[in-house]
C-alpha cells in the first residue's frame, strides 16, 4: 500500500512563499508519475502541477506556471512544490498524489491527506 505524506503547509501573507513536500512509502517512487493538487472548502479539487517518473517533464496549471516549481528527488522518496509569490486565492488544503503512467491524468489512485495553506492579504 502506498502512503503519501505532505508537509510544509502553513501561513503566509501574499507575494511571500513556502516549500511543500510529500514524502512516500510502502511503494516503489520512481514508477509513479507525482502531481499537486488544491482543495478550497466548498469548491472542487483542482489540478496545480505534475512531474513525471525521473523529473524529466513536468506541467502547471496556468496560474501556477511561471511562480511556482514542482521537483522531486527519488532517492529520499520525496516530492516538492516551492510556491513563490502566492496569492490570497491560492489558500487552501494542498494534495499530493501518485499515479501509473498507464492510468492518465484521470487515474490518480494514491492520495496524502494534505496540508493547509493560509494567504493572508
Amino acid at each position: 500500500q502506498v502512503q503519501l505524506v505532505e508537509s510544509g503547509g502553513g501561513l503566509v501573507e501574499a507575494g511571500g512563499s513556502l516549500r511543500l513536500s510529500c514524502h512516500a512509502s510502502g511503494g516503489s517512487f520512481s514508477r509513479y508519475i507525482l502531481g499537486w493538487f488544491r482543495q478550497a472548502p466548498g469548491k472542487e479539487r483542482v489540478f496545480v502541477a505534475e512531474i513525471t517518473e525521473r523529473g524529466g517533464s513536468t506541467e502547471y496549471s496556468g496560474s501556477a506556471s511561471g511562480r511556482f516549481t514542482i521537483s522531486r528527488v527519488n532517492p529520499l522518496n520525496t516530492m516538492y512544490l516551492q510556491m513563490n509569490d502566492l496569492q490570497p486565492e491560492e489558500k487552501a488544503t494542498y494534495y499530493c498524489a501518485g499515479r501509473q503512467r498507464y492510468a492518465g491524468t484521470g487515474g490518480y489512485e494514491y492520495w496524502g491527506q494534505g496540508t493547509q495553506v493560509t494567504v493572508s492579504s
